[in-house]
């Protein structure tokens, strides 16, 4: 497997390949999706403030957090593109913010920068694709709006927003994005924005017909439980796996089979 790019990225859609990524935020999950061989990119998502530190939702997470996860991310990966989020308010107060900021990501070894919003955000994604930086937008349902939104909602029902989400799509394709997130919208919405764009869609809750798909990793692994969405599909009961295997190692040294011959010095 060869390093993927974001040029290699984008072919895909030409390709008609699907891609597929993961959220991921530490080095030794790093290594297992780099030895897979079959994850096309890892986010390292501000949705580490949930699965991670454990708050309500991503607000409070701050660019010095992801910063030190993408650090080691990618120390474990070699192959696999990395893209960083901007955490809430890394870029909101100026466009020198954002640049400063999203240099601080990928000196942190990301490949590129995931930025939330809309028109909003076109000419901070302009601006940071001028000098280099690789932009991927995200629109739809963006926790870092969570407060206006009112909670996990799906968008894109009415006429209105849907049109909205249409035209935001453009605007950040035409501002330099390499590709766009769509979050929880329904799947013709999201099947309307991918064949509209020439740039590859990723869904999460956004129907089958984007040009990929993401999922947070700990829900893959059916590891965080705090929160259930439709979307979201478990390939492992690692909650209970490793719930069990602790309770035997407990067991185990209460009962002075741990440590064995096998596993002491003599």
């Amino acid at each position: 497997m060869s390093r993927i790019t974001v040029r290699d990225f984008q072919k895909t859609k030409r390709e008609n390949r699907k891609l597929v990524l993961v959220t991921c935020y530490d080095y030794t999950f790093a290594k297992i999706i780099e030895d897979t061989e079959s994850i096309d990119a890892v986010l390292v998502g501000d949705s580490l403030g949930m699965v991670i530190k454990g708050n309500e939702n991503t607000l409070n997470v701050s660019l010095n957090d992801v910063v030190y996860h993408t650090r080691a991310v990618r120390r474990a990966v070699e192959n696999t593109l990395i893209i960083a989020d901007m955490p809430f308010m890394s870029f909101q107060k100026s466009i020198e913010q954002a640049v400063e900021s999203a240099g601080e990501l990928i000196k942190a070894g990301a490949d590129a920068v995931k930025i939330e919003g809309g028109q909003e955000v076109s000419e901070i994604v302009s601006r940071l694709v001028a000098f280099g930086i690789p932009v991927m937008g995200h629109i739809g349902m963006t926790p870092q709006h969570i407060n206006g939104f009112g909670g996990y909602r799906l968008q894109g029902r009415s006429a209105q927003t849907r049109q909205k989400l249409i035209e935001y799509a453009g605007i950040l394709e035409k501002a330099g994005a390499f590709s766009i997130v769509l979050e929880m919208i329904p799947e013709k919405l999201g099947a309307e924005i991918t064949q509209s764009l020439k740039i590859p869609t990723i869904g999460i809750g956004a129907g089958k017909y984007t040009d990929g798909q993401i999922l947070v990793l700990y829900d893959v692994l059916g590891l965080y439980r705090d929160l259930s969405i439709k979307f979201v599909k478990q390939y492992a009961d690692g909650y209970n796996t490793f719930k069990q295997a602790l309770k035997k190692y407990a067991e185990e040294v209460r009962n002075e089979r741990f440590p064995d011959e096998a596993h002491r010095y003599d």
